[in-house]
């Protein structure tokens, strides 16, 4: 499959686009109607045009000048999309992973997304429902509420979304209440024991008070096995409750209120082993048998010491306003929303208890205020105008600690590092007594429930002020500036204790020279008779004594020479003999911020703008060009990896402040600032759609988040770029039948990032970002006499091979740019609609079975393994439903 052949097909065709499912705007139903909701909620039939609110007002997607695709609860149905992870096999530029647990989601967009897993780092994709938005990936994934439409704006979008939408946006619109009785209910059973229950009421209170209420539970029993703990795994296991009142005392007054509350508690999520390195060895001696399943994520199969726990509870309330004055209408959104997040991992799974807790307990507390004016002129001239505050609250409690098989884990991992000459034991008496004490450190190395104790804070507030100006030069043409002034401040605070000792210890201390001294002598003694013997090898004590013996004054030249070059540098940390311990101080004393050097803040301001025109060249067909900039503010970095910068070091050390051991890093991302320009075409006609979207977009100082296994490097790169081509569209060449195509071809690279986690990557592509992306659906409708339909229903998802890894920790280069995923899947529903509302319906996701890789990263303390989060099996089931 190349770019070239589906674009041709697709021209000649004169129709492509994404599965039905995923651009349904560009294609009505076989009536050539549509119901959708504008920007009050309102429920209209507008034939078949799709309106969206892209722009914060009413339009038409004809008239949109922005790359943005649509999908409509119809269509979510048909594909069982289930959440924000199912929708990305239908929208080829947007890309959803989770990885170790059910509260952390990734978003990417056209190859430019972060924020999944830590905290602290603010979204590149910014997530809104119902115009409300959702700071933190735990608070976005769930099963889906009672969906309109689903919105993904694609490209920089601050100019009117803000700082948290440089790469783009997914706005989730939800059925308003009706003013007229109805309601459905469902129920599906699927392979796992997965059953799925729904159902929403709404209709009128009075004649200006209408209700709606929904419900959803979502059990399954886990697809992988724990073969230590004899259960299943990566279940599913949640429910939630939503409910709304909408108030129109008059015909210029509506009132909106929505308050959300939704639980989950599951098992989630296992990480296969992908490459076994030499402690697999160990970790199966410990384990007493297969401590992993080497080299074979895909066999679902698991060893771990205790159940995850994933106990999610995710929970609001919002009020919108709408008042018509004229011809100016005044918006106003108020919510707030809270986040509780308790987590627990056995992190280095596997089968040997090296990790006895890696726990997180996360609160979020979020609230925001927009207040917008738009003008609805018969003149040239149109206007949107607002304000933006956000205020947010992040607390955050983490430990990590060691498990009762670390200790024997970790002697085992000295003893193989100096050729078993070192061990625990010997270690601990040794600095004991060189300190005064021999007993000071007895069995304290690596002990059981050692480990971090930490705290994190952070306050996040921000306000912008942004607007739009539509200029009408002719019937056709129409200009567009716009602009975004944002201020966004953070406070941020860290409590983090490590009682690992062995961590704490300084192996340059002058108190151990005279041990850095007899090991200088004893290896540089061994070293100089090997290679005087031509060993090629370090002699052994047997070696070593039997050349004393019969050359004693060649062994005397070579000792004195020996004892002199260690004496000289036994206290030269480039010569330290312990320096190859230094990589078993795992959890090192933390210089906890703010302190003298650090202040522990960030200060952001940004003036993002854009420009576009947009001309009409027929009824049926649009142009536009736009050139945009984006903004996202500062990310901190809330995790056990966040070190002082190097440029702050020289200042810590001197103030006195260094911990043993600090290394260097970064607290904080610094902002990003995005460019995009774009040219799009847009055509609608009776029985086909196409759309085309070519972009440049860059981003300078990406915030890269590089997971570690317990923590995160968090760097800028100096720039990141992507030239991209998007083409989508519908067709239905017989009544009945809709046909649709998207293709997405993206040619990122890192323009300039020199301090990656992997050094200087300057030139290279991005990993994870695929050069091709393609999804392709049909839907047929039949309708028998007397009404009943039949619906079948099939679509495809491709991404072409790409790396999951730009490097590895420990790991070879050339073997982690082997680690590559490409995705082939398929789904497939057939239903049967009767006229009074029932529809029973079967269908599969992943009906191939397709495996990939979602990400991989270093196997935490085991130097050398590799694990990974595999994608999900094939599902199947059937559904029923009731639409009253």
């Amino acid at each position: 499959m190349t770019l070239r052949n589906i674009l041709l097909g697709a021209t000649m065709l004169c129709a492509a686009t994404t599965p039905a499912f995923a651009f349904a705007q560009d294609a009505a139903p076989a009536d050539d109607t549509a119901t959708t909701t504008d920007v009050a909620g309102e429920t209209t039939d507008y034939g078949n045009e799709i309106i969206v609110t892209a722009s914060k007002r009413s339009q038409t997607l004809q008239d949109t000048p922005i790359a943005v695709s649509v999908t409509s609860a119809a269509d979510l149905q048909n594909a069982q999309i289930r959440d924000l992870i199912d929708l990305q096999s239908a929208v080829p530029s947007l890309r959803v992973s989770q990885l170790q647990s059910s509260a952390n989601t990734n978003f990417i967009i056209r190859g430019f997304g972060n924020g999944a897993n830590n905290a602290g780092i603010e979204p590149s994709v910014g997530v809104f429902i119902d115009g409300v938005y959702r700071s933190r990936s735990a608070a976005q994934i769930g099963d889906l509420p009672n969906v309109e439409r689903i919105e993904v704006l694609r490209g920089p979008q601050s100019t009117l979304f803000g700082k948290n939408a440089s790469a783009g946006v997914i706005s989730i619109v939800t059925q308003k209440p009706q003013y007229e009785f109805g309601g459905s209910v469902e129920a599906s059973y699927g392979n796992y024991n997965a059953i799925v229950l729904k159902g929403d009421i709404t209709g009128p209170i009075s004649d200006k008070i209408a209700f709606s209420i929904g419900g959803n539970f979502n059990r399954r029993d886990g697809y992988a096995q724990d073969l230590k703990l004899n259960t299943d795994v990566n279940d599913r296991n949640r429910w939630g409750v939503r409910g709304q009142l909408l108030f129109e005392p008059t015909d210029a007054l509506s009132i909106r209120l929505i308050g959300d509350y939704d639980k989950i508690d599951e098992n989630c999520c296992i990480a296969g082993n992908v490459i076994a390195g030499p402690t697999v060895a160990i970790t199966n001696a410990l384990a007493g048998g297969p401590s992993v399943d080497a080299n074979n994520p895909f066999s679902y199969n698991v060893y771990n010491n205790f159940l995850s726990t994933n106990e999610i509870e995710n929970y609001g309330g919002s009020a919108q306003i709408d008042y018509e004055m004229g011809n100016l209408g005044l918006t106003s959104i108020t919510a707030y929303r809270q986040v509780r997040a308790l987590t627990n991992q056995d992190s280095d799974f596997t089968g040997a208890d090296l990790i006895g807790e890696n726990s997180a307990d996360l609160g979020i507390d979020t609230f925001t205020q927009e207040l917008r004016l738009t003008s609805d002129f018969d003149g040239p001239i149109n206007f949107l105008v607002g304000g933006y505050y956000f205020n947010e609250k992040i607390d955050q409690k983490n430990d990590i600690r060691f498990g009762t098989q670390f200790r024997p884990y970790g002697d085992q991992l000295i003893r193989a590092a100096s050729g078993n000459a070192l061990n625990v034991a010997l270690l601990e008496q040794t600095f004991g007594a060189l300190e005064g004490n021999p007993a000071k450190y007895t069995g304290s190395f690596f002990r059981a429930r050692d480990g971090l104790d930490e705290a994190y804070r952070l306050k996040d507030e921000a306000f912008s002020i942004f607007g739009t100006v539509d200029f009408e030069v002719t019937d056709r043409l129409t200009f567009t500036v716009g602009a975004n002034y944002t201020k966004d401040k953070k406070r941020f605070s860290t409590n983090v204790i490590s009682s690992d000792v062995f961590s704490g210890i300084n192996l340059n201390a002058p108190a151990y020279a005279p041990f850095r001294n007899q090991l200088l002598f004893q290896g540089g003694l061994a070293s100089q008779i090997g290679t005087t013997l031509g060993l090629g090898r370090s002699a052994t004590a047997a070696e070593i004594g039997a050349f004393a013996g019969a050359n004693p004054a060649a062994f005397g030249a070579i000792s004195s020479a020996v004892q002199t070059f260690a004496t000289a540098n036994q206290n030269n940390p480039a010569a330290n003999p312990l320096n190859g311990l230094k990589a078993f101080q795992f959890l090192p004393p933390f210089l906890n911020v703010p302190n003298a050097v650090e202040p522990g803040k960030t200060n952001d301001g940004d003036l993002s703008y854009s420009v576009r025109a947009s001309y009409e060249l027929t009824d049926t067909v649009n142009i536009y060009a736009t050139y945009a900039t984006g903004f996202k503010a500062s990310s901190v970095n809330l995790s056990r990896d966040s070190r002082p910068l190097a440029s702050d070091l020289p200042a810590i050390i001197s103030g006195g402040l260094a911990t043993p051991n600090l290394g260097t890093g970064s607290r904080f991302a610094d902002p990003e600032e995005s460019t995009v320009y774009e040219f799009g075409l847009k055509g609608q006609w009776d029985v086909a759609a196409v759309n085309i979207a070519v972009f440049k977009q860059s981003i300078k100082g990406f915030q890269s988040n590089i997971f570690t296994g317990t923590g995160f490097a968090l760097a800028n790169a100096g720039k990141q770029s992507t030239f991209g081509v998007e083409f989508d569209g519908s067709v239905r060449p017989v009544d009945g039948l809709n046909l649709t195509l998207a293709v997405t071809y993206l040619d990122p690279k890192y323009d300039s990032f020199v301090n990656s986690a992997f050094g200087d990557i300057s030139g290279s592509k991005p990993a994870g970002i695929p050069d091709l992306s393609a999804s392709m659906g049909a839907t047929y409708t039949h309708e028998f006499a007397g009404g009943t339909k039949a619906i079948a229903h099939v679509d495809y998802a491709y991404e072409s091979p790409v790396r999951v890894v730009e490097g590895l920790t420990g790991i070879p280069q050339n073997i982690s740019d082997s680690l590559k995923r490409e995705v082939n899947s398929l789904n497939a529903s057939f239903t049967v609609a009767l006229t009074n509302g029932f529809e029973l319906g079967v269908w599969g996701r992943n009906i191939t079975n397709a495996q990939y890789l979602t990400t991989v990263f270093p196997a935490v303390a085991q130097s050398g393994s590799v694990s990974g989060y595999p994608s999900q099996p094939r599902t199947y089931g059937v559904t029923g439903r009731f639409k009253f």
